[in-house]
C-alpha cells in the first residue's frame, strides 16, 4: 500500500461511485433490502442513504479498505445509523452460515479477487430463500465498447482499486446457483460506454 492506495484512490473511487447515474441505480436496488442485511464492499457508505429503515432489522458490512471504512463510519454517524462494519473481504466473510435475509452487492464484484468464492460465501451466509440484491457494471454486449474495455482494463485496474471492466456479473451470479429475477441491463446515461454497462436485479 502507498499514498495512492491509501489517500488518492479512495477519494477517486468514492467520487466515481457517487455520480448521479450511479446513485440512481443505487436508489433502484437498495430500498428492496429487508430483514438482517449484509453489504459486500460498503466503500464510502454511498448506499446508507437508501436503506428503508422500516424494513431493515440491521445492517452488517465488510470493507477491506481502512480509508473507506473511516468514510463509511462518518456517513453512518451523520445519518444516525448503526452498522456492524468489519475489516474483511467477500471471499472469506466473517459471519456464520445462514445469518442474513439479504445480501446487497453494488459495484463490488468488479474488484474482488475471486468472484466465484465471493458468491459462494454470499450463498453460505444467506438464509434459505434469502435474496442477493445486486447492481454491477461489467462487460458491454456491443463489440465497440467491449473492445475498448479490453484495451483499457490493464491501465484502469491499478488506478481504480483493482476494478475490472470485462467481468460478466450476470453470468457469474447465475453460475453461482442463484435464480435471477427483475433483471435490468442498460448503459448509464452521460457515462462513457466502456464504463457504463450496468446490470441490476435479485438472485434467490
Amino acid at each position: 500500500m502507498g499514498f495512492w492506495d491509501d489517500k488518492i484512490a479512495p477519494a477517486l473511487i468514492a467520487c466515481a461511485c457517487s455520480t448521479r447515474p450511479i446513485l440512481k441505480t443505487r436508489r433502484q436496488i437498495v430500498p428492496q433490502a429487508s430483514g438482517a442485511v449484509l453489504e459486500l464492499g460498503m466503500g464510502a457508505g454511498a448506499n446508507l442513504a437508501y436503506y428503508d429503515r422500516a424494513r431493515v432489522a440491521g445492517i452488517s458490512a465488510v470493507e477491506p479498505s481502512s480509508a473507506m471504512r473511516e468514510r463509511t463510519l462518518k456517513v453512518a454517524a451523520a445519518a444516525g445509523l448503526e452498522v456492524d462494519l468489519r475489516d474483511g473481504v467477500g471471499e472469506a466473510l466473517p459471519f456464520a452460515d445462514q445469518s442474513f435475509d439479504c445480501v446487497v452487492c453494488t459495484y463490488t464484484l468488479c474488484s474482488v479477487q475471486d468472484v466465484a468464492k465471493t458468491l459462494t460465501e454470499a450463498r453460505r451466509v444467506l438464509k434459505p430463500g434469502g435474496r442477493f440484491l445486486f447492481c454491477e457494471h461489467g462487460l458491454a454486449p456491443d463489440p465497440g465498447p467491449a473492445a475498448w474495455q479490453r484495451r483499457l482494463e490493464p491501465l484502469w485496474k491499478p488506478l481504480a482499486g483493482g476494478c475490472h471492466l470485462t467481468r460478466d456479473p450476470v453470468a457469474q451470479i447465475k453460475a453461482a446457483g442463484f435464480t435471477l429475477s427483475d433483471l435490468a441491463c442498460a448503459y448509464l446515461p452521460k457515462t462513457p460506454k466502456p464504463l457504463g454497462w450496468v446490470s441490476r436485479g435479485c438472485g434467490v
